[in-house]
Order: structure tokens, then C-alpha cells, then sequence
């Protein structure tokens, strides 16, 4: 009896929680340990369907790289990065859209349909979601180097979107973007992931990733983290790496209207589940 009573403790605990975000729309930055440990693959994608069961909207950008270079070496080329950055020549771009489009995004869109959901698969080029100009890659030294067919966000179309979550679909958005003349860019899928959240007003951006959350400069945990808070951090080179895209990200999304971000562990089965729906939540939460 008295486990009965706690699982129903347990979903009166996400009431609330479901209450207020019903209706809303939350973007997921999926990647890391929980797109590639087969363990976290399924109740990843049970975690997106009961999401929209109760009436919450996931869009879900996905990223790719250890993929991407996978296949690159299967095919006869060493890939080449700049400052952590990949170098993305004619070939290399098709390498990575074949694999985000192409594989990684049919995956997950075949995995949360097979467990009862229903995702549409979207790229940049797809209705014009996501417009993009070259990025220079900025060194620390401050000089600017081409590093290719690597893709700045300048505008992401919601239209088709919402269109699908009108209709009861999962988006699932490769971080591919299209140029003026149709060339194709590889766009980093964290910066995607703030720019959509943006763009759609979500009110929620979560960055699942392979650490706990964000550390301070004594190497102690940080539950929240203000926008202030986070740039002198960066400026002081405690965020750095492959964390300072997914902060960079969060900060784009809170400056286009996202009400809240967070960065999760994202090696916990249901990691989305225990941020959204239980009052301690998980992860570090990024605020304005």
C-alpha cells in the first residue's frame, strides 16, 4: 500500500508542473551519452512522447559530431578542426548532411515513432527553417580564419514548426542551414538550439550533456547561474570548451524571449522528466 501511495505522490508532485507548462512549447538539445548509449535511448524518447501526451510541446535539435567524423575516416578523410571547430570543404559538408540528415535524424524520428510518438524529421532547407551566412572562426588571439561551409545563424523560420506541433508532431531538427545562393551550412547544433528556442518563444531550452551541470571557478556546483554571472565566467575562461556553445546558446535563447534555460546531466535516464516535473530539478538553470 504504502508504494502505491507514493507513486500517486510522485504524479501529484508533477501537477502542478504539468499545469504550467501545458500548452508551451520546450526545445531539447539532444546529444551526448543519451543519443549514443543504447541504455538512454528509450526512455529519451519515452520522456518527448509523454511530454506531448500532456499537452507540452518538445522540439528536439540533435546534434552529430563523433558521427560525422566516423564516417569521414570510413571514407578515406582526416578530419581537420581550428579551435575545436570543424573544417567543412565541399566534401566534408556532404558528409555532414548525409549523416545528421540522413541518419541521425531518420534514427531518432524511427525511434520515438516506434514507441508510440509521432516526429517529423526537419533540416534547415526544409521550408526555409534556418537561414545562414559563413561564420569566421575568431582565435584567441582575435584574428578571424575561414574555416569553410560552417554556418552563423540569421533567421529561423517557426512557421513549419508550429505547424507540426498544431498538429500533434514531434519536430526533430538537424542543425543544417541553407545561404543565400542554397549552399549548404554545418551549423554548431547548440547555437541551433538557442536560436529556435528563440525564434519559437519556448518557455523552456534544455541542453542535455555528459556533466552534471556548470562548475565555478572553485570547482563548486551551480544550480543557477545569471546571465552576468555566466558572461564573467566565460571571460574568464571557466566555461570554456564544449561548454561554451551550450551557455552561449542559453543566453541567445533568454535574449529572444525563452523563459528559462538548463544545462542536465543527461547520462540519468529521464533527465527531463526530473527537471521539469519535480521541485528540485536537476542541472544548472540559466536565467536573465
Amino acid at each position: 500500500m504504502n508504494d502505491a501511495v507514493k507513486r500517486a505522490e510522485v504524479l501529484l508532485e508533477a501537477l502542478p508542473y504539468i499545469r504550467e507548462f501545458r500548452g508551451k512549447t520546450v526545445v531539447i538539445k539532444y546529444g551526448g551519452a543519451a543519443m549514443e548509449r543504447v541504455d538512454l535511448k528509450e526512455p529519451f524518447a519515452l520522456d518527448v512522447i509523454l511530454l506531448k501526451f500532456v499537452g507540452i510541446n518538445p522540439v528536439i535539435v540533435h546534434g552529430g559530431g563523433p558521427q560525422i567524423g566516423a564516417l569521414m575516416k570510413k571514407l578515406g578523410k582526416e578530419p581537420k578542426f581550428v579551435g575545436g571547430m570543424r573544417v567543412t570543404d565541399e566534401e566534408t559538408v556532404e558528409i555532414v548532411e548525409m549523416v545528421l540528415v540522413g541518419k541521425i535524424n531518420k534514427e531518432i524520428v524511427g525511434l520515438i515513432n516506434h514507441h508510440g510518438g509521432r516526429a517529423v524529421g526537419l533540416s534547415g532547407k526544409d521550408a526555409d527553417l534556418i537561414r545562414a551566412h559563413r561564420r569566421l572562426h575568431r582565435m584567441p588571439d582575435g584574428t578571424e580564419v575561414d574555416i569553410g561551409l560552417v554556418g552563423e545563424v540569421d533567421a529561423v523560420n517557426p512557421e513549419p514548426i508550429r505547424l507540426l506541433e498544431e498538429h500533434g508532431f514531434v519536430p526533430v531538427i538537424a542543425p543544417v542551414g541553407v545561404g543565400r545562393e542554397g549552399e549548404t551550412y554545418n551549423i554548431n547544433a547548440d547555437i541551433v538550439a538557442g536560436e529556435v528556442a528563440a525564434a519559437l518563444g519556448a518557455e523552456k531550452l534544455i541542453h542535455l550533456t555528459d556533466v552534471q551541470g556548470i562548475l565555478d571557478d572553485a570547482k563548486r556546483f551551480l544550480s543557477t547561474l545569471s546571465r552576468a554571472d555566466a558572461e564573467r565566467l566565460m571571460g574568464a575562461g571557466v566555461i570554456d570548451g564544449g561548454m561554451l556553445p551550450k551557455v552561449e546558446s542559453a543566453l541567445r535563447a533568454l535574449k529572444g524571449g525563452t523563459a528559462k534555460a538548463h544545462i542536465i546531466d543527461g547520462r540519468i535516464p529521464h533527465a527531463i522528466l526530473l527537471e521539469l516535473f519535480t521541485r528540485e530539478g536537476i542541472g544548472t538553470e540559466i536565467v536573465l
